[in-house]
């Protein structure tokens, strides 16, 4: 055996971890064991718009797959009643106990007997998997006894006298709704091995900032970033355009809790500034979006609409002078400030006049329209300083982009939010950028790249700004795979009653990737295989009456309306996809009324599964990502335990 200077250093690094020849055979062991086993189960998400509560439950019942499992494991034996109650105890254990608790006539009948259903269960989610990875699952204070409540024993009547006597021990000295707790935890947890995000976490509903809470305490989680969540990523590394926009969305939906309360960001100069500046504007198109039970008193709408349309006016001012800046951003129609005549109160939008609705804009200079006033330039000083100093918003956009991506290639599969810029004739487009002209995974690529020196680049550098700049393309560019409009309009919605300005063209892509021929282009131009791999993303709601799935069940468009505006459009409240052994489930989601209703009436979100596509034969570790991982992994180890047996690296004892 002859080892490379390479090869050796390597593996004497390697063998401060795997000391002699038993470590490294009994771990080349282990990991050809995991090989072995059956593929974990995957779970995608997509476009939760920070309903959080829909999102939380979405991630206890693992999409059904626990409710699936307590089918498998019960069957006839346990009536449907019965089947509800404990899908619900595992969700939501401590606040469903409470209510057991003052309910159950016999609470230790009801210890004995959940805690061997959630052992039954739990058995049932831990097959996948190796006793090692559940053992690092567990709290350190209860791993031996539940354990031995899963391993224990040797044979079935053997196991089943010591399960007993192990659940007697628990209930008799009084830490039986600790079991049931920790237990059904575990459950919601290794019910799914790995989580994917399919971006915007963040827009119109009221907890983003809860959601990425609860995602940087997931066992294993991926995000890949929407368009909404590259906006707050921006306006965390201090573009003022973004920021004027996530304000402005935040407004709209009356969700400035998540800036206030969520990330600690005060616009009070904004609200003292708006009510002085558009006193006397009644803001008519500026009505902030409340439902009947989040009504306001007259006053806060009021003040409102006046935030709003302040905001407005800076945002668009300042994306005026963004797109004048960079030519190579091709988004002139977005310029609409300099097209307002103020004698008639007209603009001009694609070559045509139309009339505004409103006639009050006291901050607008005609001759110089994208100048921000003083007042409005001393208000983003301070809010883009809000933005940078929030230290709750800064450690999650540092998770997002520890975690995040804008695409991800797994397990055969291309995920990403938008779509992959095309042309109508079925190619992928070329887009404009400092290093020359890019398309497809080059393109991806060099956003990505951009973005991530824009917020990790020391302020000053060369280029710098560029990339902070480029966040706010990312946003709503028309070549941006995050968005995939031809324009965003934002400014005709405002100000325009003729609605057919405010139609935002699809990028062709959405109508090509019906064909499984454009699905094998986009395949190899990843590095993916055609013929099997599938493309699953989100961002365009799939409205009633059409099919999810398109180019013969190879793309998966999973955003079916987790937001609660889009619920008309889609029918529902969200689509989820799971990714298991035996093949892909896609699942529609009923709306979700909210915790403490599911909790009190046993209601889970109603799902329907819609698609599913079974495999061939059953996949194992093998046939993976980390069976790649894993087989690279195993081949070193051999090396090593080579280079043990031939004295070429010294054992340590």
């Amino acid at each position: 055996m002859q080892l490379s200077q390479t090869k050796r250093a390597y593996l004497e690094l390697l063998s401060k971890t795997y000391r002699n020849e038993d470590e490294a055979s009994s771990e080349i062991i282990n990991l050809t064991a995991i090989q072995n086993l059956p593929k974990g189960t995957e779970h995608f998400i997509s476009d939760i718009h920070g309903e959080y509560e829909a999102f939380l439950h979405i991630l206890k019942n693992a999409s059904g797959v626990i409710r699936l499992k307590i089918d498998d494991a019960f069957g006839d034996s346990m009536t449907e009643q019965e089947k509800r109650r404990l899908a619900v105890l595992i969700y939501y254990p401590a606040e469903k106990l409470e209510i057991i608790r003052d309910n159950e006539p016999n609470m230790e009948e009801f210890y004995y007997k959940t805690l061997h259903q959630l052992i039954e269960i739990l058995y049932l989610v831990t097959k996948k998997y190796s006793r090692s990875y559940v053992r690092k699952q567990i709290p350190q204070a209860y791993a031996y006894i539940i354990e031995e409540l899963l391993y224990g024993a040797s044979s079935d009547e053997q196991k089943k006298r010591y399960q007993d006597n192990l659940i007697t021990g628990i209930v008799e000295i009084g830490k039986s709704e600790d079991f049931i707790i920790i237990m059904s935890e575990l459950i919601s947890r290794l019910a799914v091995y790995h989580l994917h995000v399919l971006g915007d976490v963040f827009d119109r509903g009221p907890g983003g900032d809860i959601v990425l809470e609860a995602l940087t305490k997931y066992h294993s989680v991926d995000i890949q970033w929407g368009n909404h969540d590259i906006l707050w990523m921006g306006a965390a590394a201090g573009n003022t355009a973004c920021i004027a926009n996530v304000i402005r969305i935040c407004t709209r939906y009356d969700n400035l809790h998540t800036l206030e309360v969520g990330y600690g960001i005060s616009i009070r100069p904004l609200v003292t500034f708006a009510l002085e500046a558009y006193a006397e504007d009644p803001c008519q198109n500026f009505n902030p979006k409340v439902s009947a039970k989040d009504a306001l008193y007259a006053s806060d709408v009021e003040t409102l609409k006046k935030i709003c349309k302040a905001i407005a006016i800076i945002q668009f001012k300042l994306e005026g002078q963004l797109i004048k800046k960079h030519p190579s951003y091709d988004m002139e129609s977005l310029r609409l400030l300099h097209k307002i005549d103020f004698e008639t109160y007209t603009v001009e939008v694609d070559g045509k006049r139309y009339p505004l609705n409103n006639r009050m804009f006291p901050t607008i200079d005609p001759e110089d329209p994208y100048r921000l006033t003083d007042m409005e330039q001393a208000v983003i000083d301070r809010l883009q300083s809000a933005f940078l100093e929030s230290e709750a918003l800064q450690a999650h956009v540092r998770f997002l982009f520890s975690k995040g991506s804008i695409y991800k290639c797994y397990n055969g599969n291309l995920l990403f939010h938008g779509c992959v810029p095309m042309e109508e004739d079925g190619t992928l487009s070329a887009v404009e950028t400092e290093e020359g002209l890019k398309t497809g995974k080059d393109w991806f690529d060099y956003a990505e790249e951009t973005v991530r020196r824009g917020y990790f680049g020391k302020a000053g550098t060369p280029g710098k700004q560029r990339c902070v700049d480029f966040f706010w393309y990312l946003w709503c560019g028309y070549q941006s795979p995050l968005f995939g409009k031809k324009k965003i309009t934002t400014f005709e919605r405002c100000f325009i009653e003729d609605e057919n300005t405010w139609k935002e063209a699809k990028n062709p892509y959405y109508s090509l990737v019906c064909s499984e021929e454009v699905v094998d282009m986009i395949a190899e131009n990843f590095g993916l295989s055609k013929g099997t791999s599938h493309i699953i993303n989100g961002h365009m709601p799939v409205k009633k009456g059409t099919n999810p799935l398109k180019a013969n069940g190879r793309v998966f468009l999973i955003d079916g309306g987790f937001a609660k505006p889009y619920q008309k459009t889609t029918g529902i409240a969200g689509y989820s996809l799971t990714h298991n052994s035996y093949g892909y489930i896609l699942t529609a989601h009923e709306a979700f009324e909210s915790a403490e209703v599911a909790v009190r009436e046993e209601k889970d979100i109603l799902s329907t599964q819609v698609a599913q596509e079974n495999i061939k034969g059953r996949l194992y570790n093998r046939d993976t990502d980390m069976g790649k991982d894993l087989a690279q992994q195993i081949y070193w180890l051999k090396l090593l335990l080579e280079a043990y047996r031939n004295g070429l690296i010294r054992e340590k004892m």
